[in-house]
């Protein structure tokens, strides 16, 4: 694997400014802070850990399924960024809101093992930049976060420890990333026993 991958920045540059636009009113869970701040940061992720041009701009995107009113949207992405980012952001969602947030969840986990690298790679990222501002909020408001959450802690906690089991399973290479998401695993556990 070779370091430092080439980072098409103009195409970047063209996907920060449309997921800019569709997320600029959205917030994260948590303490509140704009969601494509968010986006930012795990496409920031990927880039460290030696991402493509595509693994990055579908970062920017992973869950825009999940957002109501996108068919429009979704077609630009396509147009503009092509199948393969479209394929990524599609299997790194969630895409029947039908279902119930838990139920949603599992389906997820099941998915993993069918996800391409990239979308495990987006994937992994995504989670890992989750779980770090899961940890940072609760060292500054405590308990309290959890009422910004569908998922019980106890049920967060399964998820992300399920998570890293099948990223530890499925996604080849990325040692640091998987070993820094089970230290966060651990640090979230301690946090709900506290």
């Amino acid at each position: 694997m070779s370091l430092n991958k080439k980072i098409d920045l103009q195409r970047y540059k063209q996907a920060i400014d449309f997921s800019f636009n569709f997320y600029k009113e959205s917030y994260r869970r948590g303490i509140k802070i704009p969601y494509f701040v968010y986006l930012t940061s795990v496409s920031n992720l990927i880039i460290e850990n030696n991402g493509s041009t595509d693994e990055v701009v579908a970062a920017l995107f992973h869950d825009i399924f999940e957002f109501e009113n996108n068919s429009r949207h979704l077609n630009i992405i396509k147009r503009k960024f092509g199948t393969r980012v479209f394929n990524i952001i599609k299997q790194c969602s969630i895409l029947d809101l039908n279902n119930n947030f838990l139920d949603n969840k599992k389906e997820f986990l099941e998915s993993m093992s069918k996800m391409s690298q990239s979308s495990l790679l987006v994937s992994i990222c995504d989670k890992l930049h989750s779980i770090n501002c899961i940890i940072n909020d609760h060292n500054k408001i405590g308990k309290k976060l959890w009422k910004n959450y569908y998922l019980s802690p106890e049920e967060t906690f399964w998820y992300y420890k399920s998570l890293c089991k099948n990223f530890k399973k499925f996604l080849k290479n990325h040692k640091t990333l998987k070993d820094r998401f089970q230290r966060n695993i651990n640090e979230l556990d301690f946090l709900i026993k506290k």
